[in-house]
């Protein structure tokens, strides 16, 4: 881990930046803040040296040190930024085989930004605010139901079960980002069903930044 220097508009804030790197297979990349949310900074699938996750494999395995997916960052911010806890394997960013034959492994850094968090069960409005003379920058944002909890109150246990429903959204950005308030309206209509039966809640991460 190191620190690294990161300007937002006039301030500068150091963060620590952390890295993750999973060998292809069934092994679990966790990303966690314990305090702020995710935000990406670089991912690389494929391999860039013959060392990392080489323990056991034929050295035709590990002999093409120049192959990397294009796009793999923007499924890693996707799926992970404005979120506290982050979990994929390779096999979630796999678009194409960048070099066949070769083990590969994914690269992943990323820092945790200080952020506003809000869940907003469905059928409600989700209200985003900033101070006088700072806008809204959304960082991430997620449609459906991580847990049996949120939004549980005097809900049929059937609509609360699926806790594996998630859907990131750009949608909360593309509404709000640039402006000192916003309101939404959560709902299938708006972010799409993403689990059919199960009450769903919006996520949403974001910061105020000078305009």
């Amino acid at each position: 881990m190191w620190y690294e220097a990161v300007s937002f508009k006039f301030f500068f804030f150091f963060f620590l930046k952390h890295r993750v790197i999973t060998c292809d297979g069934d092994a679990v990349q966790h990303l966690g803040c314990d305090t702020g949310v995710i935000s990406v900074q670089t991912a690389l699938y494929g391999r860039t040296d013959d060392v990392t996750c080489s323990k056991g494999r034929p050295k035709q395995q590990l002999a093409n040190t120049q192959c990397s997916q294009e796009g793999t960052v923007d499924i890693l911010k996707k799926r992970c930024d404005g979120k506290k806890v982050c979990e994929l394997n390779t096999k979630d960013v796999q678009m194409s085989d960048p070099c066949s034959g070769i083990y590969k492994y994914l690269n992943t850094s990323y820092i945790c930004l200080p952020s506003n968090n809000l869940r907003i069960c469905e059928g409600s409005l989700a209200q985003l605010h900033c101070d006088d003379g700072l806008v809204i920058v959304v960082l991430g944002a997620d449609y459906g139901r991580r847990d049996q909890t949120t939004c549980s109150y005097k809900r049929p246990v059937s609509q609360i079960q699926n806790v594996y429903c998630t859907s990131p959204t750009t949608k909360v950005a593309e509404s709000c980002s640039g402006k000192e308030s916003c309101s939404i309206s959560v709902s299938n209509s708006l972010f799409g069903d993403p689990c059919v039966s199960t009450y769903k809640y919006l996520e949403v991460a974001y910061t105020c930044e000078c305009k």
